[in-house]
């Protein structure tokens, strides 16, 4: 069950108004996810969408690639609505959709681009030890540029807020939904 009750769409204060305005006039076109909850305070609710609009819309990174950093991040965090939200995005993208079920089994995918891998990797390094050595680190500048392993930390940072929004306050799955992740 949600912590928190759904805001009144109808009574928002001025400040939470505009930036609600901001995000549905936006490319995600509505509140889903964490946004109902970061509009009780409208500062972080308004930087933190425009954050997560770049990552999401303009990221160096390939969006199958970028789809895949979310889902993996989606997966350490136990996000449901974020793995949920994120795994249609990813096939959408081109991910095949193998990679995405063995991410949330946690099975070793079946990647036939290095590309993958290295997001693999570099992803699931940094969440295994709060590190990137030095190889996976020069396999993604190499693949990606330093702008894309950039992008991809940005990714991986921003989906975290995400997934820990959803989680704290337990943003629930739409009707019908079984969690993918397991409960």
């Amino acid at each position: 069950m949600a912590r928190l009750t759904p805001l009144d769409l109808d009574n928002l204060d001025p400040e939470q108004q505009r930036v609600a305005d901001e995000i549905r006039s936006g490319p995600r076109g509505g509140l889903r996810g964490p946004f109902d909850a970061w509009l009780r305070a409208p500062g972080l609710a308004e930087h933190a969408q425009k954050v997560g609009a770049y990552v999401r819309y303009n990221s160096s990174l390939p969006r199958d690639l970028n789809e895949l950093a979310i889902l993996l991040t989606g997966k350490h965090w136990r996000a449901q609505f974020e793995f949920w939200a994120h795994s249609r995005l990813a096939i959408e993208a081109g991910l095949d959709p193998a990679i995405v079920e063995a991410v949330r089994t946690g099975q070793q995918p079946p990647f036939t681009r290095d590309e993958e891998r290295v997001i693999y990797d570099f992803v699931t390094e940094y969440y295994a030890t709060g590190r990137v050595s030095d190889a996976n680190y020069e396999r993604a500048r190499a693949a990606f540029g330093e702008a894309g392993v950039v992008d991809l930390v940005g990714a991986c940072g921003y989906y975290s807020l995400v997934s820990m929004t959803l989680n704290v306050f337990e943003v629930e799955l739409p009707e019908g939904v079984e969690p993918p992740l397991g409960e």
